[in-house]
């Protein structure tokens, strides 16, 4: 799942900052696709759940760097290396809310959820060799935004078109 040294860290540290159950669905998500039991997002007794500022500005980063990608995607004309430099600025801002990680337990294994289909996207958009293996890795980026969106408190907050 992750591909590099720098990815394998942050998912280290974003394990550490994680609550037992959340350390236990991650090591569920590294096992086979047919084997795995995923977890769901779910509210927070039916309200969204709290974020802080570092979380915010690190979604939000995400989502401007991939907005600005769009155009280029939609069209079909995004280059293997502007998914590539998506991807850096995409995991660049996994790891500032790892190191920066300040959200408490509950919290920190639904945002999991969320950031484990960011990185899947992001490391499909660096490694895969096709532009449709990589899009699709747009497109999980996308929806776990989506997610992001629909789970966490985050004023000002605005969806992400699909990447189609």
């Amino acid at each position: 799942m992750f591909k590099t040294r720098k990815q394998l860290l942050a998912a280290a540290a974003l394990v550490a900052c994680l609550s037992p159950g959340a350390q236990a669905a991650l090591a569920q998500d590294n096992h086979s696709h047919h084997d795995k039991i995923s977890a769901r997002l779910t509210l927070n007794n039916g309200k969204k759940w709290t974020t802080d500022d570092n979380l915010r500005q690190a979604m939000s980063r995400i989502q401007g760097a991939l907005t600005t990608e769009l155009p280029a995607i939609h069209s079909g004309k995004a280059s293997a290396a502007q998914y590539h430099a998506l991807a850096k600025k995409v995991n660049e801002q996994v790891e500032f809310m790892v190191q920066n990680c300040k959200l408490d337990k509950d919290a920190d294994a639904m945002l999991h959820l969320v950031l484990t289909e960011i990185i899947a996207g992001a490391d499909a958009m660096a490694d895969q060799k096709s532009n449709k293996a990589k899009r699709h890795g747009a497109e999980k980026i996308s929806h776990a935004l989506e997610n992001y969106g629909a789970y966490f408190e985050h004023p000002g907050w605005h969806e992400v078109k699909q990447a189609h």
